[in-house]
Parts: structure tokens; sequence; C-alpha cells
């Protein structure tokens, strides 16, 4: 399939010029302005732009700016007569990936679309190797600490499901956008299955005890959200990938905390928990509640939502507690399954 190339330029010789030189490597869709660019982008997303700057109503360096607000992927080639060192250096700061200058021969513009665009195939090529590098080391390192705790089998794959039921809701509901708006979502599920990396630090003669904790045991069971955090901040110490690991180490270490400042590591309250602790807190105590342990029997999913809807306020965020209630049935069918 013949990738997509939007040309921009208010000269219909240019535009002409430009449709004949690539018409036969790439669908060209010739734009005269950069107002009917972006209604031309609510129906086509291209694989490459080529902007003229200098144009009426938006010149192409404010088109750029707005361009990059919505699609920051698409790389952007200024086609333009107007060559100088502030122009180019206001481009490059805009996002711009190369300029071509007009009047431009056939060979030269296919010649550099083809190296831009091999070169952004290539770039997605590797960035698709490390997501999946990185998800492999995460469901690896994931199961080890699950087979390590006996009592919890599947936990961290429900917990995984239930997640992606409540941030799907917050997201539709239009919930905490301006918490959400930064956060990559596919990385935000993936990350969270790591919020009980702590528990390698625990001793198997407590994770795997088959009676109730004692005070003290209890106590050492509660060091692995302080712990998962501090392994995860290794790993950042070693790593560049900051956003990932950002969000693994909030869910493994606020998410023992309380709504009402009572929990643990670090007694925050409200707001004040980040987002990733608020909701794992409730995915987590669910899971918890309607599974068998050493120490108990499972409670009823009826029993587990009353449970969770009377700590509403207290001990977990309320509107999320709210969100929880409207897709409970949802929460049954994945436990159920």
């Amino acid at each position: 399939m013949k990738k997509t190339i939007f040309m921009v330029d208010d000269n219909d010789l240019n535009l002409a010029a430009g449709n004949e030189a690539l018409k036969d490597q790439y669908r060209v869709i010739t734009l005269p302005s950069a107002i009917k660019m972006f209604t031309m982008m609510e129906k086509l997303t291209p694989d490459m732009i080529l902007l003229d700057i200098e144009m009426p109503e938006m010149d192409g360096f404010e088109a750029l700016r707005r361009l990059k607000e919505s699609y920051p992927d698409i790389p952007v080639i200024f086609l333009t007569s107007l060559i100088n060192p502030e122009a180019e250096v206001k481009g490059f700061q805009l996002g711009a990936i190369d300029f071509i200058v007009k009047p431009f021969s056939a060979p030269v513009l296919i010649n550099r679309i083809k190296t831009h665009l091999d070169v952004d195939a290539l770039i997605r090529e590797r960035t698709t190797q490390l997501q999946k590098l990185q998800n492999g080391i995460v469901f690896v390192v994931a199961d080890m600490v699950e087979n390590r705790d006996k009592g919890t089998g599947g936990h961290i794959e429900r917990t995984s499901s239930y997640l992606q039921i409540l941030i799907d809701e917050i997201i539709s509901n239009k919930l905490y956008t301006e918490e959400l708006k930064e956060i990559d979502l596919e990385l935000l599920i993936t990350s969270a299955r790591l919020h009980d990396v702590g528990k390698v630090a625990i001793s198997d003669l407590i994770l795997n005890k088959p009676g109730r904790l004692t005070d003290e045991e209890f106590g050492i069971m509660k060091t692995h959200a302080a712990e998962g955090e501090r392994i995860i901040d290794q790993i950042v110490s070693r790593t560049e990938n900051v956003e990932f690991l950002n969000n693994a180490r909030l869910f493994a270490g606020t998410h023992h905390e309380r709504w009402d400042g009572k929990g643990y590591p670090r007694g925050l309250a409200g707001a004040d928990i980040p987002l990733q602790g608020r909701v794992m807190a409730i995915v987590d105590i669910y899971d918890a509640l309607v599974s068998e342990r050493p120490y108990k029997n499972a409670f009823t999913h009826e029993e587990a939502v009353k449970i969770i809807m009377e700590g509403a306020g207290s001990q977990f965020d309320p509107e999320i507690t709210d969100l929880f209630y409207k897709m409970k049935e949802h929460f049954e069918a994945v436990k159920s399954s």
C-alpha cells in the first residue's frame, strides 16, 4: 500500500509539480492551505506532510506548532524558498525534520522523502522491539513474584483486567483528565504488573505462612510497598525509560495508601495519593477479598462489593469507588472467568 503524503502550498504550480513527481510512488493529497489540511486530517492521517512556510491565513510555522500538539509523530518537511538561519532554527525547534528549497527537482524531493520515511519506519520497528523486550521482562519478573507467593495465584492477571476496566471508565466519565493526559495508558496497565514486586524482599516463611500473621510479621509484610519503590528506583538509575518505571514505582509504593491518610508506607491522604495508587487500592482489595487465602475463605462478589463501598471516602477515593460500583458486574465476570 502506498504511503500517504499531504502537500500543503498556496501555489497551484508547486502542488502540480509535487504531485507529478510523487504520484507513482506515493498517494499524494494536495491542499491549498493549512486550514484545508487540518480539515482533511479529521478524515485521514498522512504518513508525512510537505508544508510551505509562506501562506495566507496560517503560515507554516503556526501550522507546524498546531500539528505537533495533536499529531506529534507525523514527520513534517518544509518546502520553501524562505531559507535563512533564523527560519531553519525556528523550523527545527518546532519539530520539522528537514527543509527542501523551492523550486525543487523531482529526484531530490523523492530521495529526501524516501530517506526520512525509511528512517521513521526503522525507528518505529526498533521502538516496537524495545517495547516487546520491556513487556517480556515485566511479565517474567511479575511471574517470579507471583510464583513465590503461593496464595495469590492469578492475582496479577486479574488485577490487570480490573485495572483496565476502571481506567476505561474513568476516561469515559472524563474524571481526573489532568492526571491522565500525560500518561501512556498502554504503559500504565503493563507497569501495574509490578505493584507487588517488593514481595521479593519478604521471607518465604512470612509470605507463605499458612495462618494469620502476627503483628510483627504483618509489619514486615507491609514493607513490601517501600521495598517495591526501592527496587524500581534501582532500575531507574540504570535506564532512561522514566515514564514506564515511574508508573510502576507509583503502583508499587502507593497501592496500600488510604484516602483518609491511615495507610502505608507514607500515610498519604486524598488526592495526594497518586492516581495509580488510588485505582490499584480498589482492584487489589477486591481481588484479595474474593480469593481464597490460607488464612481465610473467599468472600462472595456481593460481600466484596459491600465492603469496598463501605470504605468509600475512608479507605478509597469516593469517585473511583462509585465507578467501581457501576462496573461491578464486569469485575464479577473477570473473577468468574
